[in-house]
């Protein structure tokens, strides 16, 4: 048995071993880099670790770790006042707002990971307060920046249009970006409408009539979506309190601006940015930082770093390579050129999917040259497929929804995210193949 067949059974018996039991996915992973690394690879520990993620250790720990404070001082409470009145009370219109920021943050050259990351604490946040369905706002979080993945601006862009260029391919940069685009609005349309969109617009209606329909003698009513804090046109003392500005939640929100800023202007790293605020906050007040390590999720955090780890070290012993060369030999150009689609597709669950574009981008050559398979329509189908798979929880994106969805649902959110994204590792491939491959032919 060849050690990439060896290294794809062992992480089938993961995840079998995982669902039956109740083992943490990621302790598992690494107990299976160690067996595999070591005794079929012949690796050292060295070796074995060299594929752990520690840049996304650092990101899912410091991030999380500074809103934690940021919850802890009312500075995300003071957030989710202000935008709620910014929107004039229309819960409805939030998952929107969230997608839009997260896609024009990463048209505009932030990188995926780092735009959900600023922006998913805060999505949750409105979630848990106004009774916005987890699943709803953190999918809107994610796609709205899968959308703006290959941005010419894009870094995914950039990368990928630089791998067709160099490939020889003949590429097409704007049907790349638009076809991702449009893919992942019309994912946000099912998303928002599948996931309680309609019970929100209904709630908005509601309550708007009746503030509307109030007598000036007479207090506007309040309207309260099942599980959240009601709304009312006038400030309670309550929230007045929450939108006044102290010195902690000053400090926060330079922090957050600062963080934005480093990313974006800087290209500085999030998690190291987001650790450097968080110990400052610390020190700067203690009595609301001292709670904050203790939330972050330790368990979301080993189950991705162990499972990446894993993938990293099947990468390392060519088992991709392996898939993709077997797949050049399939006689049928079209049906391998879906093949290679769902490699990506599940590969990039797990795994970068920088480098996954990376290495199958090339791999397509020989299929384009039998001229049955357009060069266009398969690299935006392969793009697509890579990509809009990143909310599996596995990947960076949807460990950042599972690591800040309030504690009593992560376990709900963590679930949902699996069978959404293996879900969308079954269909994307098929559908972005089918509508750009085989009916528009590009």
């Amino acid at each position: 048995m060849s050690e990439q067949l060896i290294s794809i059974l062992a992480l089938l018996a993961i995840f079998l071993i995982g669902t039956l039991r109740a083992v943490n996915l990621g302790a598992l992973a690494l107990v299976a880099s160690f067996v595999v690394g070591s005794a079929v690879l012949g690796m050292d520990t060295p070796e074995v670790l060299a594929g752990f993620p520690a840049e996304l250790f650092v990101i899912l720990v410091g991030v999380t770790y500074l809103f934690a404070i940021a919850r802890n001082n009312g500075t995300v409470e003071w957030l989710v006042q202000a935008a709620v009145r910014l929107v004039g009370g229309r819960v409805a219109a939030i998952p929107w707002v969230m997608f839009t920021i997260s896609c024009v943050l990463v048209s505009l050259g932030a990188v995926s990971p780092a735009a959900v990351a600023i922006i998913a604490p805060i999505g949750m946040t409105f979630a848990a307060r106004y009774g916005i369905n987890p699943l709803l706002m953190g999918l809107m979080v994610v796609h709205g920046s899968a959308a703006g993945n290959f941005s010419p601006l894009g870094v995914l862009g950039v990368v990928t249009n630089g791998v067709v260029d160099s490939s020889g391919i003949a590429g097409d940069a704007t049907v790349l970006f638009l076809s991702n685009l449009i893919f992942n609005v019309l994912l946000g349309a099912g998303i928002y409408f599948g996931f309680g969109g309609r019970h929100l617009i209904a709630a908005d209606r509601k309550r708007h009539h009746n503030s509307a329909g109030a007598t000036p003698a007479t207090p506007a009513p309040r309207h309260t979506i099942p599980g959240a804090v009601a709304l009312a046109p006038e400030l309670t003392d309550t929230e007045a309190d929450v939108l006044a500005l102290n010195r902690d939640r000053i400090v926060t929100l330079a922090s957050m601006i600062a963080l934005v800023v480093g990313a974006l202007v800087f290209d500085l790293d999030v998690g190291l940015m987001s650790l450097t605020a968080a110990v400052l906050l610390t020190l700067l007040a203690p009595s609301t930082a001292k709670e904050a390590v203790g939330q972050i999720n330790w368990g979301v955090v080993l189950l991705v770093c162990g499972i990446v780890t894993y993938v990293s070290l099947m990468q390392e012993n060519g088992t991709v390579d392996y898939l993709g060369n077997a797949i050049t030999q399939v006689d049928a150009p079209l049906l391998a050129a879906l093949l290679i689609c769902y490699i990506g597709a599940v590969v990039s669950a797990f795994a970068s999917t920088t480098g996954i574009l990376g290495a199958l981008i090339p791999l397509a050559v020989p299929l384009l040259a039998t001229g049955q398979v357009g060069a266009i329509g398969l690299v935006a189908a392969l793009s697509i497929s890579s990509s809009v798979v990143d909310s599996s929880p596995f990947s960076t994106n949807g460990a950042m929804v599972v690591a800040n969805a309030p504690k009593e649902q992560q376990t709900m959110v963590y679930q949902q995210l699996m069978k959404w994204g293996f879900g969308l590792v079954l269909a994307a491939p098929l559908l972005s193949w089918a509508a750009l491959t085989v009916l528009a032919g590009w």
